[in-house]
């Protein structure tokens, strides 16, 4: 009974979190997460919304256990928790822990604070345009990273610069933006009403980029994730890479296709074989559509023999069940989860409960 009363009103003792590669060793106390307690003693833990959207502090649990303060699997697959994947920044230990975390984007550029302006607005579909911002002055990114913009009275909104990077960085950074319905920031977006307006901007952020390596890639978009993909084949085709590349594009109906000629370009300057599939699940029967309908999960089987799974990476861009479902897909098609990347796009409908 008295050490009931001990641990009621002094609290319950840290337990050590082991962090590999980098062979840290700190308590974690039962009020922090993990991710708080590793950047209390500098580890550079990769991280950016610590409220478990983003993914980023992901990282493998291998021993230990720990609770989740929201369910890890809002943001991680099914597959990702068999595999013991957890939040860093949603973790309270339980035990001494050991985790080890992905360390490839260690050389990251460091995100600084920028200040913006909206120069143009593009539409590129209904529902979809392209915003040009103009910042005072060059940002740093690797391609598939995205900013965080801050505009007056409204909460942040990330998004994925569209554009290939440039040496010594842009000042020009174009975004494609969907229309959330009832959404405080699109609304006015759409509207032109923020045209011009001066806004703090923070970037760059994320670890979705492109791995080294010689075996095939696979691109899966839906809807504006198609954005930071682009940004990512334009830089690979930049720089001569030569890997087979399949690009498959989900999108409602044939009004929903958009950068085509972006992607007729790449396609035509690739340095190997490249193939891009639009995949249509809305496009009315009687249009005269003669491409592929349905959903480009089920079609995966197609573009990676069994032969070369365990060589190939995918990378993934879109709204979470798009992300769910391929993840299952292609772990059934033998990818390991290590070869497998991706950037859910979220907004407010996907809010974590």
């Amino acid at each position: 009974m008295s050490g009931f009363f001990k641990k009621l009103f002094s609290g319950s003792a840290p337990h050590v979190a082991h962090v590999n590669p980098w062979g840290a060793e700190f308590p974690v106390s039962s009020s922090q997460t993990l991710l708080e307690a590793a950047l209390a003693q500098n580890i550079p833990f990769p991280h950016n919304c610590t409220v478990g959207t983003c993914g980023s502090c992901k990282c493998r649990l291998t021993e230990g256990k720990v609770s989740a303060i929201t369910d890890f699997g809002y943001t991680l697959s099914r597959e990702e928790l068999a595999a013991g994947y957890i939040l860093a920044c949603q973790a309270r230990l339980k035990s001494p822990i050991t985790v080890k975390v992905e360390t490839a984007g260690d050389n990251l550029p460091e995100p600084e604070t920028y200040t913006g302006q909206i120069t143009r607005q593009e539409p590129l579909t209904h529902d979809i345009l392209a915003l040009t911002v103009e910042i005072d002055r060059a940002m740093p990114y690797v391609a598939g990273q995205y900013a965080s913009l801050n505009l007056p009275a409204l909460a942040g909104r990330s998004y994925s610069f569209a554009t290939a990077p440039e040496r010594g960085g842009r000042r020009e950074l174009t975004f494609y933006i969907r229309k959330v319905p009832g959404g405080a920031f699109t609304d006015k977006l759409f509207t032109g009403a923020l045209q011009n307006t001066t806004f703090e901007l923070t970037g760059p952020h994320g670890h979705f980029f492109l791995r080294g390596g010689e075996g095939p890639i696979i691109c899966m978009a839906g809807g504006s994730g198609l954005a930071p993909l682009l940004s990512l084949l334009h830089d690979a085709r930049k720089n001569r890479l030569r890997r087979r590349c399949v690009l498959l594009f989900g999108a409602r109906t044939q009004a929903d296709l958009y950068a085509l000629d972006q992607i007729e370009e790449i396609k035509n300057t690739w340095q190997d074989e490249f193939t891009f599939l639009p995949v249509l699940s809305d496009e009315p029967a009687d249009s005269g559509w003669t491409g592929r309908r349905g959903f480009f999960t089920g079609m995966l089987p197609e573009f990676i023999p069994a032969a070369q799974a365990t060589a190939t990476q995918a990378y993934m861009c879109g709204p979470p069940p798009m992300i769910d479902a391929a993840v299952t897909a292609l772990t059934a098609l033998g990818l390991p989860l290590e070869a497998i990347h991706y950037d859910k796009f979220t907004d407010s409908s996907h809010a974590a409960k």
